[in-house]
């Protein structure tokens, strides 16, 4: 068995290199093939493991600031060829990477803070994330990347598409599309045995109904959303393409850095008068960020590309997102989901200030010093609020790693 690399954030041509290598180490189980290419015309590969018509697919990188995934995939593929009975009846394939793009943008070397993270970050505005355009975009009208991954779908028609996604800070969660009896409590036992805090009152399935603690499954199509005014709606995603042949969706959710806040499930004394105060932050946090891209917008004549749109795109979304939060009935009443919304709203504003602050020191404009210090003063406010702790790399991926197999099976008995 070759080994792996180094268990690190691997790029996108060191996932390629070692997929090419385990395709010419076992030839007879491994195929790796180009199944698309990005609007910049980088190659998307998907790289095959068994030949039985059950098939699982696995999809890392659709969100380019969400590194794990990659480095699950190559031990993900590791124990496939090397555990026969994971290949008994079922055929599994990685999607090495969904946004090539992205990820060539989002810089992620080894963080040891979270202003190292944010000073290379990078999440492309929703239209051009792969599994969230159909959400906001007419069929005509959808990348090429969303295109290759609906493409693959529908060749490979599996019973399970898992779709490897983390947090910055926080816990680990998993969606699903369907309920998969019998995951919460292996799920669990993992995450406490890896010291990975389980986030209860996930804000992105807020309202959803959960099978197990940090289990949530979608609700239907006839439900409400919790955030009217997102424009994003997971139904609507590539999530549930998989359903028309009688598949389901698992988001598997790992953070980088874990946060105990967001793992109690006690009543939250006064919720609603807890969001309110959060929106109102989430609103002055970003009239800061817009007040320094206001000014700096005339030296920035001529200047677009991605990090400027997801920066603008970014602050776009948080004046709706606050009147969600002042003005609707929260969707959770415990301390988890109030803590995980508190942590939304330091991310989003954060996060459209570090694209901005790369814009700007690209162009080497005199108000990224000003912005850097107010980077680097909301990164240290986030980790001290939050208790952040490290959770090594190794542990996010066999959680990750975990999660995946155990889905599989689980979600096999339920269709067989």
């Amino acid at each position: 068995m070759s080994p792996l690399p180094e268990l690190r954030y691997p790029s996108v041509p060191e996932l390629i290199a070692h997929a090419q290598a385990l395709a010419a180490r076992e030839p007879g189980l491994c195929a790796l093939r180009q199944v698309g290419v990005s609007r910049a015309g980088r190659p998307l590969h998907l790289l095959s493991v068994g030949h039985a018509d059950r098939a699982v697919l696995v999809v890392a990188g659709a969100h380019a600031n969400e590194p794990t995934g990659g480095s699950t995939l190559l031990v993900l593929a590791e124990r496939v060829l090397s555990h026969r009975e994971l290949r008994a009846g079922t055929s599994w394939h990685f999607l090495l990477c969904a946004d090539p793009d992205g990820a060539s943008l989002h810089v992620t070397p080894a963080p040891r803070s979270l202003l190292d993270y944010h000073l290379g970050f990078y999440r492309p505005t929703g239209a051009e994330q792969p599994e969230w355009s159909p959400s906001v975009l007419p069929p005509d009208r959808l990348p090429p990347e969303t295109r290759t991954l609906t493409g693959v779908i529908d060749e490979l028609r599996p019973y399970l598409q898992v779709t490897l996604h983390g947090t910055d800070l926080g816990g680990s969660w998993v969606q699903l599309t369907k309920d998969v009896p019998g995951l919460a409590e292996p799920f669990a036992k993992s995450a406490a045995e890896l010291h990975i805090p389980v986030e209860t009152g996930a804000s992105d399935a807020a309202g959803w109904p959960a099978s197990g603690p940090g289990v949530h499954v979608m609700p239907g199509p006839d439900s409400g959303v919790p955030y009217p005014s997102m424009p994003d709606d997971a139904r609507h995603s590539t999530w549930y393409h998989a359903h028309r042949y009688g598949g389901l969706t698992a988001v598997v959710e790992v953070p980088m850095w874990a946060s105990d806040l967001v793992d109690d499930p006690a009543p939250h004394p006064e919720p609603e008068a807890a969001l309110r105060g959060l929106a109102a932050r989430l609103l002055r946090d970003a009239r800061q960020v817009e007040r320094v891209l206001a000014e700096a917008l005339p030296r920035l004549d001529g200047v677009d590309g991605p990090l400027l749109r997801a920066a603008r795109w970014a602050l776009e979304l948080i004046p709706g997102l606050a009147e969600d939060w002042a003005h609707t009935s929260p969707a959770g009443t415990t301390m988890a989901y109030v803590g995980s919304v508190d942590a939304f709203g330091r991310r989003l504003p954060l996060r459209a200030a570090a694209m901005l602050l790369r814009v700007l020191r690209e162009a080497d404009d005199r108000a990224a010093p000003r912005l850097e210090r107010l980077v680097a003063a909301w990164c240290d406010a986030f980790a001290q609020r939050f208790r952040a702790r490290w959770v090594p790399l190794e542990h996010q991926v066999e959680h990750q790693s975990r999660t995946v197999l155990v889905a599989a099976q689980q979600a096999r008995e339920r269709v067989a």
